[in-house]
């Protein structure tokens, strides 16, 4: 496996992505905002964007990611 592409720190287990977060004024070039629930895996994978979302003191925070399977949410699979 490999690593996801960008890896996202966060404090919630449930969050938003839209692809353009990052980008000024970027909106249009990301995807729809989809909201992304972190399970018992301690991470959450956007399934547009391949972003990880990991929740910070949870169980994949600390682990070297490329070692976890992907948990893909928010587009359809």
């Amino acid at each position: 496996m490999i690593a996801p592409p960008e890896i996202t720190r966060v404090s919630h287990r449930r969050n938003t992505c839209d692809g353009a977060t990052d980008i000024p004024g970027g909106a249009a070039l990301g995807h729809p905002r989809v909201f992304l629930e972190i399970d018992e895996h301690g991470y959450i994978d956007c399934g547009y964007c391949d972003r990880r979302f990991v929740l910070i003191g949870g169980p994949a925070d600390g682990v070297d990611q490329s070692t976890l399977s992907d948990i893909p949410s928010g587009a359809s699979i």
